[in-house]
């Protein structure tokens, strides 16, 4: 070996000298950055951000409200879940990361998946009406050696953040192990938060400091207990107030329906959640599919277009990150999934377009992940997606349906669950008429507010190949 390659070395020393160099200084961030005063925070994390998403005000809003929460949060969390989480985000998931997602996009037309959903278990404590993954079968569950490989392989990718979910992710016996064991990738977990109170759980996340827990709430007492049971909603307050005490960050879900749509983005309820400790809450629009799906349950085009309003507003005034799946569209380029930014791993291995979109050709106990990802499968959703014109409407299974039915028609995918094909056969007609009402009222919102800034999707595209 000569001197000068052993003075440069490989790229797996140069990435442990960046490692190397880089950790003490992300050990020091946190205190800085808690330093700082918000008008500070808020004025730099506009200039750098503007460049970027300045086109786009509520793309703006968004990131300056990630930064600043993230800000406060630095002032009341714990040492050790800052440490943990500010060196998984920045370090493994923005930086180290990089040449892997970069060798995937060289090979997959510049898309490379940002994120990982995986459901290791559908076990549930709970029976919770109009559940969407109420269909899969129980018994179906991810070994833990599966999901330690699953874990790797998606590293290997630069994968680093990854979404837990189910059934009710926390009945995995070996879930806290795993998460353990991976203390450099940072887990967001969707739960019922049932049985985070008890058992020293909320301690052991603290202790771990890698995981953010997102508890699905319907409302307040009365909605949530309605459709989750009774007591469930004091059990939530109970895990909200053990995080918040073991100095965990943590946040709210919640599913938009026809009749909770107002109250979930009214300012009572975000404020009651932000007064929990809540960093973040997600909105997911009822889907019609998994437990008795019923597309009467779903809020109407106009109940959409309100939220959208009312998000916006909301992430501008609260302090807390607030973020729709379905109204912010424009945010993110329009639909996430097939692994455009992510993708969902079932119980049974199988690797869907979304946790929504449950039908799939592929399995990792058969195929490596990296193989799925670049599957004729997701490549074809991915080219779908990209042809949307108005990411006000950007979901394939309500919006527009018929991309779902020629994905199924062209790559014959099987259903993840019983029943799972409805979207596709008897709940068609209703869903049809779905998608021409919403064009009617959000075509007109993206002509007016929209278009002129931008061509559609053309930075979101850029970015990727940056």
């Amino acid at each position: 070996m000569s001197a000068d390659s052993t003075m440069q070395g490989g790229p797996a020393q140069n990435a442990s000298l960046q490692q190397r160099l880089l950790d003490p200084a992300l050990q020091l961030l946190p205190k800085a950055f808690a330093s700082l005063p918000p008008s500070a925070v808020e004025r730099i994390t506009r200039r750098l951000a503007t460049p970027r998403f300045g086109y786009l005000p509520e793309g703006l809003d968004f990131i300056v409200s990630l930064v600043m929460g993230l800000h406060r949060q630095a002032r009341t969390k714990s040492p050790q879940v800052l440490a943990t989480f500010t060196r998984n985000l920045f370090l493994n998931a923005f930086v180290k990361s990089g040449p892997a997602r970069q060798a995937v996009r060289d090979r997959n037309h510049g898309f490379a998946p940002e994120l990982m959903v995986v459901s290791p278990t559908m076990r549930c404590n709970l029976k919770c009406t109009g559940c969407y993954s109420a269909n899969y079968a129980t018994a179906d569950e991810l070994k833990t050696n599966e999901l330690d490989d699953l874990l790797m392989q998606a590293k290997g990718l630069g994968l680093y953040l990854v979404v837990v979910s189910g059934g009710e992710p926390f009945l995995h016996d070996d879930l806290l192990d795993l998460f353990a064991k991976h203390n450099d990738m940072v887990f967001m977990t969707y739960t019922n938060g049932t049985l985070l109170a008890r058992n020293g759980r909320a301690r052991r996340l603290a202790q771990l400091g890698n995981v953010l827990p997102c508890i699905s709430v319907e409302g307040f007492e009365k909605e949530t207990d309605e459709r989750r049971g009774k007591g469930v909603f004091a059990r939530i307050l109970e895990a909200m107030a053990a995080l918040r005490e073991e100095g965990v960050i943590f946040g709210f879900s919640a599913t938009p329906t026809r009749h909770n749509n107002e109250l979930l983005v009214s300012d009572e309820f975000v404020d009651f959640y932000v007064d929990q400790g809540c960093f973040l809450g997600w909105y997911f629009n009822y889907m019609p599919v998994g437990r008795n799906p019923d597309v009467s349950l779903m809020p109407t085009p106009e109940q959409r277009e309100y939220r959208r309003r009312r998000v916006q507003n909301l992430r501008k005034r609260k302090k807390i990150v607030i973020a729709d799946f379905w109204c912010d569209g424009a945010l993110v380029g329009g639909c996430l999934s097939g692994g455009n930014v992510y993708f969902h791993v079932n119980s049974r291995g199988g690797v869907e377009p979304c946790v929504f979109n449950q039908f799939s050709v592929d399995n990792i106990r058969d195929k490596r992940l990296v193989d799925i990802i670049e599957s004729p499968y997701f490549s074809y959703i991915r080219g779908r997606i990209t042809e949307m014109e108005n990411p006000l409407r950007p979901c394939p299974i309500i919006d527009r349906p018929q991309i779902l039915r020629d994905c199924v028609a062209r790559f014959h995918p099987k259903p993840s669950q019983e029943g799972g094909e409805a979207t596709i056969t008897t709940l068609a007609p209703e869903l049809n008429k779905y998608a021409r009402r919403l064009q009617q009222v959000m075509d007109p919102v993206w002509e007016k507010e929209y278009c002129g800034r931008c061509e559609v999707g053309t930075e979101f595209h850029i970015s990727r190949e940056d």
